[in-house]
């Protein structure tokens, strides 16, 4: 089994923040997969699924995004999961907008979901990175990473999630480097 979670804030106000971009690629592969409905587990939103011959957890934390890292934690232990069974999709900074990056391990890169993460697992799971540019300037970070995406910004991103989500079954099968570049291929066209 591998566990793929996706990161952000639960709640309305922040459904379209660029923080929870790991949310919205969460619910973009259950939707493009026709898995159920999530259920309440984990301190989270939970779907048992499968996606060609790997089960698979789904799971977005219920928790604010600096104690995601409880629920992935809960959920790993729950199915005796090892890190390297975890993955975790993620906003990321220090990628262009719409550009998605596949990594094991690393530092949490003041990612207060990764730092959280990392504090109940350790550092070695794998990352779905998902670029959301840097705004140019250290103190316009906060604002920006809680920031909607702008209307002119809704189509490029349902194209990336769409690309994630069609693709997802090269992470289920570990094939990272096909992963990343069928979703390139697909928002190149």
């Amino acid at each position: 089994m591998q566990l793929w979670a996706g990161l952000g804030n639960p709640g309305a106000k922040y459904a379209m923040n660029r923080h929870n971009v790991g949310f919205m690629a969460i619910d973009a592969i259950a939707e493009v997969h026709g898995f159920e409905a999530p259920r309440k587990r984990f301190a989270g939103w939970a779907i048992e699924a499968r996606l060609g011959p790997e089960k698979l957890l789904l799971l977005k934390p219920a928790t604010f995004m600096n104690e995601s890292g409880q629920a992935i934690g809960e959920a790993m232990r729950f199915y005796r999961l090892e890190p390297a069974d975890v993955t975790v999709f993620h906003d990321e900074l220090d990628l262009a907008p719409f550009k998605v990056k596949v990594k094991h391990g690393g530092g949490t890169a003041g990612h207060n979901g990764l730092r959280s993460t990392e504090a109940h697992i350790g550092p070695d799971f794998r990352r779905v990175r998902i670029g959301i540019g840097h705004p140019g300037h250290k103190g316009r970070v906060h604002n920006y990473v809680l920031g909607n995406y702008a209307k002119a910004d809704i189509d490029p991103l349902a194209d990336m999630l769409g690309a994630i989500a069609a693709e997802a079954d090269w992470l289920a099968k570990s094939d990272d480097a096909r992963f990343m570049n069928d979703v390139a291929l697909r928002l190149q066209g």
